[in-house]
C-alpha cells in the first residue's frame, strides 16, 4: 500500500527536510510520528528536499506500508471507514498542539505514483520586505528584509527574460556529476496587498540554491546594481559570480508540486529515473 501525504511546515527551526543523525529535520519528525502509529521504520519519499530554513505549504511525499503496518492502520475498535484518510489526523494528534509541521491530507496513491519521480514541476514563492512595505515583526520568519526601495517592474522584466530551457550553472551551487540544465516555466514578481515584494518561480526541477540565487540577482536589479539584461548575460557565462547575493532561506516557500494525470504517473516516473541515472 502506497499513501500520498500532503505536508506543510515552518522551516525556521528545522535543519532542512532530509533526516540527519542528531539534527531536527522535517523528515525525521514526521517519520517518528508515523512510527508511533504504524510501528516499524516508516520512510518518506519526498517531491523536493528543502534546505534548512525553507518553508512549505505544498510539499508532497509518499509512504509504502508493509503488511504489518497496513494491519496496524486498519485495526482497532475506533478505526474509521477510511483509515488512509484518517491517518493525517492521527499524525496531527501525535505532533500535538501548534506544531511547526503538519500533514494536511493523506490519500491512497494512484497506481504508478511516485512523489519524487512522477512530479512534472515545482513552484516556489519568495517574499521580501523593502522600504516601501516596511518591516512586519509578525511576518519575520517568512520574509527577507532588504534595505532599499525595490523597482518591481525592473525585477519582473529581468525574471521573465530567464524563462525557458537553459543551463543555469551561474545560478546553482555545483554538485558533482549533476546537470544544471533546467526548464524555467514561470518567473515573475509583484507587490502584494500588504506591500511585500513576492516572486513566483516554477520549473521542472531546481538545482541546489537555484531559487535563492535567481531571487538575489533580481533584487540586485531592483536595487539598481544590475540592469535587467545582465541576468541573461550572467546566465550565459555559465559560472558562479559575486555580482549578486544568494538570499536567505527564510523568505522561500515550496508552495505546490505538479503531477500529470493518473494514467501518466508511472511513465513520468520511469522517464525521470532514466534521466537522473544518465546525469
Amino acid at each position: 500500500m502506497r499513501i500520498r501525504l500532503d505536508i506543510a511546515y515552518d522551516g525556521t527551526h528545522f535543519r532542512g527536510w532530509a533526516r540527519q543523525p542528531g539534527l531536527r529535520t522535517v523528515q525525521g519528525t514526521l517519520e517518528a510520528a508515523l512510527a508511533r502509529i504504524l510501528a516499524g521504520n516508516p520512510t518518506l519519499v519526498v517531491a523536493g528536499r528543502t534546505d534548512a530554513g525553507v518553508h512549505s505549504t505544498g510539499q508532497v511525499a509518499h509512504l509504502d506500508l508493509d503488511e504489518a503496518q497496513r494491519a496496524r492502520l486498519e485495526q482497532g475498535r475506533r478505526t474509521p471507514a477510511d483509515p488512509v484518510s484518517a491517518l493525517a489526523g492521527r499524525v496531527r494528534g501525535v505532533l500535538g498542539a501548534y506544531p511547526d509541521v503538519t500533514v494536511t491530507r493523506t490519500s491512497l496513491a494512484p497506481e504508478g505514483f511516485d512523489a519524487r519521480f512522477s512530479a512534472v514541476w515545482r513552484r516556489y514563492t519568495y517574499r521580501i520586505a523593502d522600504e516601501v512595505s516596511g518591516y512586519d515583526p509578525l511576518q519575520r520568519e517568512r520574509t527577507t528584509s532588504v534595505r532599499a526601495r525595490l523597482d518591481v517592474d525592473a525585477m519582473d522584466a529581468a525574471a521573465r527574460s530567464l524563462i525557458g530551457l537553459h543551463d543555469f550553472a551561474a545560478y546553482c551551487k555545483p554538485r558533482e556529476e549533476a546537470t544544471t540544465i533546467r526548464t524555467l516555466l514561470e518567473f515573475d514578481w509583484h507587490r502584494a496587498a500588504d506591500g511585500a515584494v513576492v516572486a513566483n518561480v516554477r520549473a521542472d526541477a531546481f538545482c541546489h540554491s537555484m531559487v535563492r540565487a535567481l531571487v538575489g540577482a533580481c533584487v540586485a536589479v531592483g536595487e539598481g546594481r544590475l540592469d535587467p539584461s545582465d541576468v541573461v548575460a550572467l546566465r550565459d557565462e555559465g559560472v558562479r559570480t559575486s555580482a549578486f547575493k544568494v538570499l536567505a532561506a527564510r523568505g522561500l516557500v515550496l508552495s505546490e508540486v505538479g503531477y500529470p494525470t493518473d494514467e501518466l504517473l508511472a511513465a513520468r516516473a520511469e522517464q525521470t529515473r532514466a534521466r537522473r541515472t544518465r546525469e
